[in-house]
């Protein structure tokens, strides 16, 4: 459907002087789709089609044109009255304005002439040349048969503690590895020369590994388990048992890079970098689709970049996370919440809301200690396809007391184009056809001796 230009005029006020001259690809709409859209749609990437000339974007127009106007693409999914973001890479009004009327004036080329130079992409990694590449072995994959989720432990060989400011997870074959992470194994404490008297059983341990069904490589919820929908009734309420975040002490492991849809490579920010323990192992968590239909191999890498000093700060992680959630069948609207009070002052430098095939929106928010509210960042149309970590244009101060609420909705009913069953009765599991509801949260300490004023600090600029 066409907008007429007084609708577009009242959408994009600032940009309706546009629609009284022409606009065509070489001089308008080029410099656009080479900020914003080239990244992903160039030869041997992720997009579809790469749209880097007239020619091989001239069949796209109609398609480019909705695309935008509903913002499914570029697909920033951060409500802009929230928050400011330094990898926000979505169109402004004047943009958008500027390929609905190329599209409605007839697609133009426009003069060659004008045309800036195209963007050049490498294969090389995009966080530069890497001090150390970790590979897992190579991975077959048979043609047929449900998605496989695969689990890789490869030895570091470090021999002295290194300290990591960049990492990149790179498969070598996109088309079947949907996403993976890549964690932190800290070596193995040695064993006690004599062996310790036998301790009594854990009931709290042993209730635990009941709540969690194995099967294959697989782990998900009992369904007889109890349901908690609000995590927010007490702090940390709907972790397993023995196994609440612990920001004060949260270390420098655990996950250090992802892929994931939408997402770039791990950069920490500037003075932070996370620590590979000298000894330890990589841990590869790697989902990878049966969408090809045909036989397949895949050989995952990480690529790590070192600091050349011992850090400032550390840069550090929590995970915010409800697995006691109960979505049921055919419901549309589900909220589900978990909280979390920060012990100590902290600068958060990213935020990344995490659910699966049902996720409907996701909103961070935090109460401070004097009882003031604010939205940190609210996705209200979240998309599974399109996993995207919010890196803050700066990092956002936090101060001691201040209780972070993670409220999200699922919609499990038929009107979900995404859903993959609508009458099942939906908890937590690790397959992407079972239901996540987590929060992951990038942060550093604050510098000890701070005024306590929500202000970046000079060291993290």
């Amino acid at each position: 459907m066409k907008l007429p230009a007084l609708a577009l005029a009242a959408l994009f006020p600032a940009a309706s002087p546009l629609l009284c001259g022409e606009i065509t690809y070489s001089a308008d709409v080029a410099p656009i789709l080479y900020k914003h859209c080239a990244t992903c749609h160039h030869p041997d990437d992720i997009a579809p089609m790469a749209l880097l000339t007239y020619r091989q974007t001239r069949p796209w127009a109609a398609a480019i044109r909705e695309a935008v106007l509903t913002r499914q693409m570029p697909p920033w999914k951060a409500d802009p009255r929230y928050g400011k973001w330094s990898n926000d890479w979505s169109l402004s009004g004047e943009e958008i304005a500027t390929i609905k009327a190329w599209v409605d004036q007839g697609s133009k080329e426009g003069d060659p002439q004008r045309l800036p130079a195209a963007p050049v992409f490498s294969t090389d990694w995009r966080i530069g040349k890497p001090d150390v590449i970790i590979s897992i072995p190579p991975h077959s994959l048979t043609a047929d048969g449900p998605d496989e989720y695969e689990y890789f432990t490869v030895p570091t060989n470090f021999t002295e503690d290194k300290w990591v400011v960049a990492a990149e997870l790179r498969p070598t074959n996109r088309r079947i590895v949907h996403h993976a992470h890549v964690f932190v194994n800290a070596p193995a404490k040695p064993k006690p020369a004599s062996p310790k008297k036998e301790e009594p059983a854990d009931p709290q341990s042993a209730y635990a590994d009941w709540l969690k069904v194995h099967e294959g490589k697989l782990s998900w919820i009992r369904y007889e388990a109890p349901v908690i929908d609000d995590g927010c009734i007490v702090d940390d309420n709907s972790y397993w048992p023995g196994d609440k975040p612990r920001d004060e002490n949260f270390g420098s492991g655990g996950l250090i890079s992802s892929y994931l849809p939408g997402r770039g490579p791990d950069v920490y920010p500037q003075g932070t970098a996370r620590k590979i323990p000298a000894g330890s192992n990589l841990g590869f968590q790697i989902h990878y689709s049966k969408a090809t239909k045909r036989p397949e191999i895949d050989v995952t890498s990480v690529g790590l970049i070192f600091a050349k000093e011992p850090p400032k700060q550390v840069a550090k992680r929590v995970d915010l996370s409800n697995y006691f959630f109960r979505i049921p069948a055919g419901d549309p609207n589900v909220e589900v919440t978990e909280c979390h009070t920060f012990k100590q002052d902290m600068y958060l430098t990213s935020l990344t809301p995490h659910m699966h095939l049902r996720g409907k929106d996701a909103r961070f928010e935090a109460t401070y200690p004097d009882g003031r509210k604010e939205t940190l960042l609210l996705v209200p149309h979240y998309n599974f396809n399109w996993q995207i970590t919010y890196r803050m244009e700066q990092p956002k101060f936090i101060p001691k007391g201040t209780r972070l609420a993670i409220v999200s909705h699922f919609d499990n009913s038929p009107n979900n184009p995404l859903n993959p069953d609508p009458a099942k009765v939906v908890r937590w599991g690790e397959a992407s056809e079972m239901e996540m509801m987590d929060g992951w949260i990038e942060y550093v300490d604050a510098p000890p001796g701070g005024t306590g004023q929500p202000q970046m600090h000079a060291d993290l600029r």
